[in-house]
């Protein structure tokens, strides 16, 4: 198992946690010849995983990944009947985190649920946006949960990068009001150093 240092994440679910920072120190080295931003990260070990992931597309770090959040799981008395995750703030053809979601739904054999959750409003891209009312405002209404495959289950939702929990709430919000949950349980896999 990776090592972690789990933290508890309040929000509109009933309980939550992050399973580590994604970075533990970063050192601004200049501007690339595009004028971004360029980073010397050093990463905690499950945000190493997370970024070979989703910056390199190694798939190798989905089992580490995906058995430490199954591990952590098991010792929580969350009663789970399905998992959900955040939509993608965009498309792409590799969904890294879809791919987490179900390999841990396979673990924890629970049902995973692709359409549970729907975005229903176009929103900009949010991570330039880093203050936590503007998040919430662009977020507002901006996801809908399916009743029908929703109501009175009890939902793990799933994040890759959290962030301010802007996202996440709006989502939780949508599968409790919109969708009739009976539950909803968070959990992030990484979390930025910088919180509201």
């Amino acid at each position: 198992m990776v090592n972690i240092a789990p933290q508890k994440i309040k929000g509109g679910w009933d309980d939550g946690y992050v399973l580590d920072l994604h970075t533990l120190d970063s050192k601004y080295l200049g501007d690339d010849e595009y004028g971004h931003p360029q980073f010397d990260n050093i990463y905690s070990e499950i945000g190493k995983l997370l970024h070979l992931l989703k910056s390199k597309k190694d798939k190798s770090a989905v089992d580490p990944i995906v058995t430490t959040a199954a591990e952590f799981l098991h010792g929580k008395d969350w009663q789970l009947d399905i998992l959900v995750t955040v939509p993608p703030s965009r498309y792409r053809f590799f969904q890294p985190l879809k791919v987490l979601g179900k390999e841990l739904a396979k673990q924890l054999h629970l049902e995973y649920c692709d359409g549970c959750i729907k975005k229903i409003k176009a929103t900009p891209q949010l991570k330039n946006i880093f203050e936590y009312e503007r998040r919430k405002a662009l977020l507002a209404g901006a996801f809908e949960a399916d009743r029908a495959k929703v109501e009175e289950k009890r939902v793990l939702l799933l994040d890759d990068l959290y962030r301010s929990g802007a996202t996440m709430n709006s989502v939780s919000t949508a599968l409790k009001q919109s969708g009739k949950a009976a539950a909803v349980y968070a959990l992030a896999i990484t979390k930025t150093r910088t919180l509201r």
